[in-house]
């Protein structure tokens, strides 16, 4: 019988196919920063389930965010990817309420730590890389909710969804590599400044005991100016670029803003050029 007459044999393999292969990528990179046991450390107060602890569902929420999910529902887009499990190290995933029913759990001492490993995250990066002056971005951002009851969130200034229950963390990012440093909950009704001055020192100071030879400088938009804020950064020498607000000053002309500003730069100009003379 002729190939074209003749019915083919069917044969069927368990096969375990992934529609995740990047993943195969961030393995080692989990294993050399050794982030299960770190993070184990994080909750090692907490009771926890034999199977799936706090630091398994905390690596487990790491990578949802990177294959681009955002809802715990979207857990069954992966549930049974033999991928996903290896670089968990599991046989079976937890399902959407075990999570849940996790991260209700967790409390502050527990968020504290998880802060303070991913600050001694970056720290290690930046003592790897040859960089001697970093400059600190402080910003806030809206975070819109769709539940009207969920814990931390209020109703604030959101200029997408108005009357939105939402977030309004306050970020420090690594303005050369892109790296976030820290980040500050807060609630979606507080002002921009609310918290800011302590969260500042705390970063600044931070990175100044872990890097003494570092050059830190900051940026920072109008909501977060002050005269408290000013000398603050000029008492610790740090450099700065700060907004002005200039409807909070009436009579105050850019012109005269312009004069003065020049006149302090020109001032530490001579003060410089007289030192280096005298040396």
């Amino acid at each position: 019988m002729s190939r074209a007459y003749k019915i083919p044999d069917l044969k069927f393999e368990d096969q375990n196919l992934t529609s995740f292969a990047g993943l195969v990528i961030f393995q080692p990179l989990m294993l050399g920063l050794e982030m299960k046991n770190r993070l184990f450390h994080c909750f090692r107060h907490l009771k926890t389930s034999r199977i799936f602890g706090h630091h398994i569902i905390t690596m487990l929420l790491i990578v949802h965010l990177l294959l681009g999910y955002r809802r715990l529902r979207d857990l069954s887009y992966y549930q049974d990817d033999p991928m996903v499990k290896r670089l968990l190290g599991l046989n079976q995933l937890p399902d959407p309420s075990t999570v849940s029913r996790a991260l209700s759990s967790i409390d502050g001492m527990s968020i504290a730590r998880v802060r303070e490993l991913c600050r001694n995250l970056v720290i290690e990066r930046l003592k790897k890389v040859a960089i001697y002056r970093i400059t600190l971005d402080f910003d806030g951002a809206v975070f819109s909710t769709q539940s009207r009851t969920t814990e931390g969130t209020a109703v604030g200034y959101n200029k997408k969804r108005k009357g939105a229950r939402s977030y309004y963390p306050l970020f420090c990012i690594l303005a050369q590599t892109g790296q976030v440093f820290d980040v500050y909950h807060r609630p979606g009704n507080v002002h921009d400044s609310h918290g800011a001055r302590e969260f500042i020192l705390a970063c600044i100071l931070g990175l100044k005991q872990a890097l003494p030879w570092l050059k830190i400088e900051v940026r920072m938009d109008s909501a977060f100016f002050s005269d408290e804020m000013v000398t603050l950064l000029d008492k610790m020498g740090i450099e700065f670029t700060l907004c002005v607000p200039f409807e909070r000053f009436e009579g105050f002309g850019v012109k005269s803003l312009f004069l003065t500003i020049h006149n302090i730069s020109w001032r530490r100009g001579a003060l410089r050029a007289k030192a280096a003379n005298r040396k």
